[in-house]
């Protein structure tokens, strides 16, 4: 069952709002070693009038849900076996077979407006950035003593914007940062809320420029060993996300 350290996101006991989970590059290591899945089957009608909306919480029925977190909406679709937190975040509602009791992989898009140049080092230094993609991936690219991909633009429905992925590189004590969190980014610039509290967190970015509006998806997985078919479930969620540039057609 996963569990976030977000205020405000739900748990599956409780509601709290960033992830003390891992991070995902994909266990695959890397976007070019992983094997493309078909996304899940969709729902019974995928016409964009008739998609329901993604539920604020709760055990998720497999079809496909409308977000609409940002100005440009998104159809999601989910297998079985999933949940949803505070309608920004889907988990494992399922247990994880090779580690029980821990959800293993997620799939979020809640605000990352702040970032860190030094994650350890991140009180007071949380800068906003700005409201591009490309800002983004170079924020997040600038961190020290973290990994990443080289980013590779995609197409995310009718929206342009790239992908990467993020880990954490060396040896770091993360329970010597600041508050022993390793802040990835943040909602705000007082308070961490996406951070890594292991070395084994790892996560896949995909961000979008909407019209004048950043939006930044992840998929992270956390606390090997995990199930790939799990993983591949995730990434198949992650693929699935398509923003229409039509908001009427939604």
């Amino acid at each position: 069952m996963w569990t976030l350290n977000r205020p405000g996101l739900v748990t599956q006991a409780a509601r709290t709002r960033q992830l003390g989970i891992g991070v995902i590059i994909l266990a695959c290591v890397g976007l070019s070693a992983c094997t493309p899945v078909a996304a899940p089957s969709p729902a019974s009608t995928t016409d964009a009038r008739t998609v329901a909306p993604l539920p604020e919480g709760g055990d998720l029925d497999a079809g496909t849900y409308l977000v609409t977190s940002f100005t440009v909406p998104f159809k999601i679709t989910v297998p079985a076996g999933w949940s949803t937190g505070d309608g920004e975040v889907l988990g494992l509602s399922k247990d994880n077979p090779d580690n029980p009791d821990d959800g293993a992989v997620i799939v979020a898009w809640w605000p990352a407006d702040y970032v860190p140049t030094d994650p350890c080092a991140w009180q007071g230094t949380l800068a906003k950035v700005d409201p591009s993609a490309q800002a983004f991936v170079n924020a997040m690219t600038a961190q020290t003593s973290t990994a990443s991909t080289p980013p590779v633009e995609v197409v995310v429905g009718t929206y342009s914007g790239f992908e990467f992925d993020h880990s954490v590189e060396g040896d770091v004590d993360i329970a010597a940062c600041d508050e022993g969190k390793f802040c990835i980014h943040s909602e705000t610039s007082y308070g961490c809320s996406r951070w890594y509290s292991t070395q084994n967190e790892r996560e896949t970015y995909r961000v979008a420029d909407l019209n004048g509006e950043r939006a930044v998806i992840w998929m992270a997985e956390y606390r090997p060993p995990i199930n790939p078919e799990l993983i591949r479930e995730g990434r198949a969620i992650f693929d699935s996300i398509e923003f229409k540039a039509d908001r009427a057609a939604q």
